[in-house]
């Protein structure tokens, strides 16, 4: 028994001094590995350039868990984490970044690394986030990151990398759930070895230079977003590999080489793939030429957002546009069409953006257009549209941009589109409208942007109410056949940098006012009535643009300011005007001295002073003829009395 109790106290001793040991060595390990990641970010940081000193802690009397942008993981006594984004750091990337064998994120976004990115990265075997975005890096993807294994993000996008994709960096991706590769120059086919990433769910390789077809191995991702725009693939819109990517929520194919199927002339099959799709919100595929009509099988209820424009799309907007219940913005500008637009548009509740201009509508603008009463935005411009624009359009509460430039457009501005309250961008010009503008044109006082009603049939006075828009940044309302006076009051456009009342009929004399308008840059009245003095007040505001020509301006061209500036072409068409940019440089200074009135003065005295001097003359004279006369009676008297 004895023997058995001294059996247990020597293995008591024993267990404890091995604990002992063995905590020591732990310790030892954890200090040391510490000690080894800090050499690792001095080196880092003695190899680039901090211009905003926001490492300056980075030093050897300051734990490292404490550096700026450092995270430890306490547990394993490591630097788990860098995030060192926009700092603003310049050069290239230290190898000795490999040596932290810990780190799990790397995190290096918008700063001025450039070179090439060290192959030596591989060596971060527990790297799960590795973010290069928005730095000068150049060269290839390191064929040796396949080592990386444990990758769940990595994103290079809005760099200058070049080459193929290597395949071997996706032979063992399983982990791998974002890639970005985006803005930079990566050419070639994507590898079909991309379809190892099983957990793949997010893909953007927009503007590159990728070329040949979408692999079909994408269908082994579990992609909900494929952005590969602005580059160069090929092939037919990929309806089969979109037919077994059920989860897709953003699909984006727009300016590549793609055709429509049946030699580019039928978009139905696409469409109809996309049905799989039961929760795709944004469908791109602008700028490729896509040749067909809209098919019957547009109709996405989930769709939020369709943008075809820049295709050889032909024919009318089919009923079955209605069904696109959830859609927020459809753009179908600079196509082909020249039918007609299903009045089901006017189902689409939700629809914020409307664009359908560089078209070929040869129609009325539906009414039903007034029913989307969520529209922010009505692009019509540039078409064929005929006939009176429909009033109703003024009851869409929302709606802060509407162009209906360049079309065949009738009648007079109905009045009640000017009641809109958040207008920022009003375009009418290029039509045929007719009549006065409305003074209803006053409740436009919060647009900000620009109204334009130019080379139009308008008429009447140049309405006094656009004074009130005091918030407006440019205003043409040139080519018309306005009357009037441009009234002082204009002043009161204090926001304006643009003014073009050019070719119509103003008169009167141009008010000293304008040169109370600060912002103004650019102010064109040429081609009118316009008469008297250039205002001198034009010289204090910086102007960049001025164009007075062919009015009925006279006297001296002012100097100062954009006068100093402008050629002769500022002011042609105005024979009375004179100075050093005018045809006649120097104003002749005796011509029609005789309306000055120095001259109206000395017209008077001497006036005067003949009136004077006659009067003089006169009363000298009748005195000298009465003496003549009693003379004459006096000398005739003598004679009498002698005889």
């Amino acid at each position: 028994m004895a023997l058995i109790r001294l059996l247990l106290i020597l293995l008591l001793r024993y267990l404890v001094s091995v604990s002992g040991n063995a905590d020591s060595a732990y310790h030892h390990h954890r200090h040391y590995s510490l000690l080894k990641d800090k050499a690792a970010l001095l080196e880092f940081k003695g190899s680039i350039y901090d211009p905003k000193s926001t490492l300056s802690n980075w030093e050897d009397a300051v734990p490292v868990c404490n550096f700026t942008g450092v995270t430890c993981d306490m547990r394993y006594h490591r630097v788990s984490q860098i995030n060192l984004h926009s700092f603003g750091l310049v050069g290239k990337i230290s190898p000795f970044i490999s040596n932290l064998t810990g780190l799990r994120v790397l995190n290096l976004f918008e700063n001025h690394f450039f070179g090439t990115i060290p192959p030596q990265l591989s060596s971060l075997q527990h790297l799960r986030t590795l973010i290069l975005d928005s730095n000068n890096l150049n060269g290839p993807i390191p064929n040796s990151f396949a080592l990386l294994t444990n990758l769940t993000l990595f994103s290079v996008q809005n760099n200058s990398l070049t080459g193929p994709l290597p395949p071997s960096f996706f032979s063992n991706c399983s982990q791998l759930k974002n890639i970005d590769l985006s803005f930079n120059f990566f050419t070639g086919q994507i590898p079909a070895e991309i379809g190892n990433c099983a957990n793949l769910w997010t893909l953007n390789l927009y503007n590159n230079q990728f070329t040949e077809q979408l692999p079909a191995s994408l269908t082994n991702a579990s992609l909900y977003n494929l952005d590969v725009e602005y580059n160069l693939l090929s092939g037919e819109v990929p309806s089969d590999l979109v037919r077994k990517l059920p989860k897709l929520l953003f699909l984006h194919l727009s300016y590549n080489k793609m055709t429509s199927h049946d030699n580019n002339t039928n978009l139905y099959p696409f469409f109809a793939t996309l049905r799989n799709c039961t929760h795709l919100k944004e469908l791109e595929l602008a700028g490729m030429g896509l040749g067909g009509r809209l098919p019957s099988s547009i109709g996405h209820p989930t769709l939020q957002r369709l943008e075809l424009q820049e295709n050889r799309i032909f024919g009318s907007i089919p009923p079955e546009i209605g069904n696109l219940s959830s859609l927020s913005m459809l753009n179908l500008t600079s196509n082909l069409l020249n039918g007609t637009i299903s009045e089901e548009i006017g189902r689409l509740s939700m629809l914020e953006q409307l664009v359908l201009s560089h078209n070929f509508f040869n129609i009325t603008i539906p009414v039903e257009l007034a029913k989307l009463f969520h529209l922010v935005l009505l692009d019509l411009s540039n078409n064929n549209f005929h006939g009176e624009i429909p009033c109703s359009l003024g009851d869409l509460p929302l709606l802060n941009s509407l162009f209906l430039n360049n079309n065949l457009l009738s009648g007079t501005i109905p009045p009640k589109l000017l009641k809109w309250t958040n207008m920022h961008r009003f375009d009418l010009s290029c039509n045929k409208l007719i009549g006065r503008i409305p003074p209803e044109i006053s409740e436009l006082r919060e647009i900000r942007i620009f109204i334009n009603f130019s080379h139009n049939l308008l008429e009447g006075p140049l309405p006094i109410e656009i004074s009130n828009l005091d918030k407006v940044q440019e205003m043409d309302l040139s080519s018309n056949n306005l009357s009037g006076n441009i009234f002082p009051q204009i002043s009161s456009c204090v926001s304006v940098e643009m003014i073009n009342f050019s070719h119509n009929a103003l008169a009167g004399r141009l008010p000293d006012s304008v040169g109370d308008l600060r912002n103004l840059k650019s102010f064109d009245v040429s081609s009118n009535n316009i008469s008297g003095m250039i205002p001198k007040s034009l010289s204090k505001i910086n102007l960049t643009f001025l164009n007075l020509s062919f009015n009925n301006f006279e006297g001296m061209i002012p100097s100062g300011g954009i006068f100093n500036s402008d050629t002769d072409m500022s002011f042609l068409g105005n024979p009375r005007l004179c100075g050093a940019a005018s045809s006649t440089p120097i104003c002749p200074r005796n011509k029609h001295w005789f309306r000055s009135r120095m001259f109206l003065i000395i017209f008077i005295i001497v006036i005067v002073v003949s009136v004077l001097s006659s009067t003089v003359c006169c009363v000298i004279g009748i005195r000298h003829v009465k003496l003549m006369v009693s003379s004459s009676k006096t000398e005739g008297s003598r004679k009498s009395v002698l005889n």
